[in-house]
């Protein structure tokens, strides 16, 4: 996969701002795994207005510098913002530009009033080194916040979709060999980077990487049982386990797993509310899984040696919904609610692995948004939800 790209906008030809680029924006864009590219350092021959439009429309961060008023860079950040891409834009300028700064010079050059009410990162000349370090660290939150697409016309799925259409079609079979119509799905991959870890080296982290806080944990490894234990394959390796639910007589349990060398996993499991109501979801239950998926991929990429401000996308689907209820599993919290006509529902982001934990509220509820609505619209309080998964956190279901 093409490495990402920045788009640097300033005043080209001033030596104190061509310092700027070549000691703050060039090595924080590196250092946030982006190609830093500006439009005098990067031509191809073409007229510079079509190398402009091409490197706003491709890149993935456009660092805007405001110094010195340049109508051009205003212009150009206006087309940045008609294609949308605020979301991709960072916005810096001199502090003497902020008329709220002890520095700024009545009459002198400052931020136009139409840019004026927008997050600028103001920068002193005497502290290149803090500016650096505070825009390495927007460029790493911007991008985890941004969708995996690319922007260009042409876009590559970061997905290996065969491979994981493989392995759901595997576990799909079991699933129903089991007697289970209600699953969740886990996905996740590294977009910017593949590793190669041996099959023993993986076995190893899916053994320090399971979360034993409730049931059997994502990706449970079972090595006292032959017949389920981690199976090595070509590219990784792989556990089926299909067993009795012991909590429920004559119903079984099923969990298939695999992990690829390049850190690619796969995960599809039976739901847990099956072997208590098998015609309910549970929204604590829910909460409780997808907190400790999240908490396992940490787990799971940092066994890894995978660098904290790696970009990891993950995709969650649950299956099977059609016809339940939605309800809870402890007494505590009584009441069914409405009833799921649609049958399936897909959630997909982006985010540093970083981000992970101090996000962790915030991505449970992304994911759990669009599952809960089907059951009639039903909402949970995010005080709610904040309680499930702190107490998950701290070792306790509720």
């Amino acid at each position: 996969m093409a490495m990402k790209q920045a788009f640097v906008i300033m005043q080209i030809g001033n030596p104190d701002l061509d310092n700027v680029f070549r000691e703050v924006f060039v090595p924080a864009a590196k250092n946030s795994g982006l190609d830093p590219k500006r439009v005098d350092k990067h031509t191809e021959g073409r007229l510079l207005k079509s190398e402009i439009v091409n490197f706003i429309e491709a890149s993935d961060i456009i660092i805007a510098d405001l110094t010195n008023e340049r109508p051009n860079c205003y212009l150009e950040i206006g087309y940045a913002m008609g294609l949308d891409k605020f979301r991709n834009l960072i916005l810096t300028a001199r502090e003497d530009h902020n008329q709220d700064s002890p520095n700024y010079k009545k009459g002198g050059s400052k931020i136009h009033f139409d840019l004026s009410g927008y997050d600028i990162l103001f920068w002193d000349p005497s502290k290149l080194k803090e500016f650096k370090e505070e825009l390495e660290k927007r460029i790493k939150r911007r991008l985890s916040t941004l969708p995996s697409y690319s922007t260009s016309t042409a876009i590559v799925s970061p997905w290996d979709d065969d491979w994981i259409d493989r392995n759901r079609e595997i576990a799909l079979v079991g699933l129903k060999k089991s007697g289970k119509t209600g699953f969740m799905e886990l996905k996740m991959t590294l977009p910017d980077q593949k590793l190669n870890a041996s099959q023993v080296e993986l076995v190893q982290v899916a053994d320090v990487a399971q979360i034993h806080t409730f049931g059997w944990p994502i990706g449970v490894v079972l090595n006292n049982r032959e017949e389920f234990r981690p199976k090595p394959k070509a590219d990784g390796i792989v556990a089926e386990i299909n067993v009795e639910d012991r909590s429920n007589a004559g119903a079984r349990k099923y969990d298939y797993w695999t992990i690829r060398k390049d850190g690619s996993f796969y995960l599809l499991k039976s739901l847990f509310e099956d072997s208590r109501e098998p015609n309910s979801i549970f929204f604590n239950t829910r909460i409780v899984r997808i907190t400790e998926a999240l908490l396992y991929a940490v787990r799971l990429y940092t066994s890894l040696n995978v660098q904290p401000d790696s970009r990891l996308l993950m995709g969650f689907r649950h299956g099977g919904l059609k016809g339940r209820n939605i309800s809870a599993m402890s007494s505590r919290r009584l009441g069914i609610h409405g009833k799921a006509i649609e049958d399936k529902v897909y959630t997909e982001f982006e985010t540093a692995i970083e981000r992970i934990e101090p996000d962790l509220v915030n991505l449970v509820q992304k994911i759990t948004t669009p599952l809960f609505v089907l059951f009639d619209f039903f909402q949970i309080e995010k005080s709610i939800l904040e309680e499930i998964v702190n107490n998950f956190v701290d070792g306790r279901v509720t």
